[in-house]
């Protein structure tokens, strides 16, 4: 059986998460969707086994969270990865630093990763099987962002450790606030 993976993710639940969500289904409704969120931290292996491997990562995250203010970023244009992958996101084009900076930090000691790609701060609409489907997508999707007209504005106050389920799904595992001890935990 593989290692698990894991993410820290910034789950957003205003208004633009119920769009990106609405958006997805529009976009693509067979495929199963996460809530909408901005990624900190991509999927990894931990990197090191201890007996309680997730306990220790989440104690890292807390302990380096606790140094990190709650801070707004503002989402911009509709963008693609094509051709490097059929996927269709919106760029954060004000606090992006911010996130860099906590990716930066956390992606350290047992959660330190090798990147497969440069990370760069985005919330994703949607990934598509290939790059023909990408493209369409991303007209409509930048279409639908142009008519938007409600905030574009996500505080990130809260984070949340996640390992993946498989087929796509993904499970809670606690949630990290910025600047605080963690909230809650569900480790399983």
């Amino acid at each position: 059986m593989p290692d698990p993976l894991y993410a820290l993710v910034a789950y957003v639940r205003n208004p633009i998460g119920e769009f990106i969500q609405n958006l997805r289904r529009e976009l693509h409704p067979d495929f199963p969707h996460l809530p909408a969120h901005v990624t900190i931290l991509p999927p990894r292996c931990l990197s090191h086994s201890s007996p309680d491997g997730e306990g220790a990562a989440l104690e890292a995250l807390a302990e380096a969270c606790r140094c990190v203010d709650p801070f707004e970023i503002t989402l911009g244009d509709v963008e693609t990865f094509v051709p490097v992958t059929p996927t269709v996101f919106i760029r954060v084009a004000h606090g992006a630093y911010r996130l860099r900076e906590l990716h930066d930090r956390l992606n350290s000691g047992i959660l330190q990763s090798e990147e497969q790609w440069p990370y760069m701060p985005h919330l994703t609409i949607v990934k598509m099987a290939s790059e023909q489907q990408a493209l369409a997508a991303f007209d409509l999707g930048h279409k639908r962002w142009d008519e938007y007209r409600d905030t574009r504005r996500v505080a990130l106050e809260e984070l949340t450790f996640v390992r993946d389920a498989g087929n796509g799904a993904w499970v809670d595992l606690a949630q990290i606030k910025l600047g605080r001890a963690v909230a809650s935990g569900n480790r399983r």
